[in-house]
């Protein structure tokens, strides 16, 4: 397992094979990396063909994970985000990850953060390819929406967002900002559980990601 801090994120470089985790995001040696530049659909994010809905979500984490499989990916990190994930470019022998979701349609160019896909994603939308052959929200209002239907709870320390909770069995679980059953958990510290302020303080304190 590798660790990388916040002041040392950017451009500091690494690589492996890679779990998905969902369309945009990746688990490398342990750590969870976001790629940088794009929006995936979210994995329970549903998108509505001509005749039924198609679990667009995924769709777009089952087209990431054939397209890693079995495959060595060289990333360079450039931040390490609020979330406690490392932000990264990836390649696979050369070829851009994220330029490779967006041109195949799974994925939208994200320009919050960056244009540089943006020409991909036009490509993608004129081909029809992914989810632009359906009809589909972009992930950020997507999000958005999901998040405003249930009131947020306030953690004692607005830079630590990542919830520590302890499910039926006794598993101790984390869920970041953003994962599919974040905004419905409720921590109770009587139970033991507890608010950690990024992904790797919470796996070193004995927690696991959400499966």
């Amino acid at each position: 397992m590798f660790f990388i801090t916040l002041a040392l994120a950017a451009q500091v470089t690494f690589g492996g094979s890679a779990t998905v985790v969902d369309g945009d995001t990746l688990r490398i040696s342990g750590e969870l990396v976001r790629v940088f530049g794009v929006d995936a659909p979210e994995a329970s994010q549903m998108c509505n063909a001509a005749v039924s809905k198609v679990a667009c979500g995924r769709e777009a984490s089952e087209w990431l994970r054939a397209h890693i499989a079995g495959r060595t990916l060289q990333c360079v990190a450039v931040e390490r985000d609020r979330y406690g994930r490392i932000v990264a470019r990836c390649s696979v022998q050369g070829v851009d990850v994220g330029r490779s979701l967006v041109e195949a349609g799974w994925a939208t160019a994200y320009r919050k953060y960056s244009l540089q896909y943006v020409d991909a994603e036009a490509r993608a939308k004129a081909a029809r390819r992914g989810i632009w052959a359906l009809g589909f929200e972009r992930p950020e209002a997507y999000r958005r929406a999901k998040t405003a239907k249930v009131t947020p709870e306030a953690p004692p320390n607005p830079r630590c967002l990542v919830k520590g909770n302890v499910g039926s069995t006794g598993a101790r679980i984390y869920h970041l900002p953003g994962s599919r059953d974040y905004p419905k958990v409720r921590i109770n510290p009587q139970k033991g559980e507890r608010w950690f302020c990024s992904a790797s303080e919470a796996a070193a304190a004995g927690w696991r990601p959400v499966r």
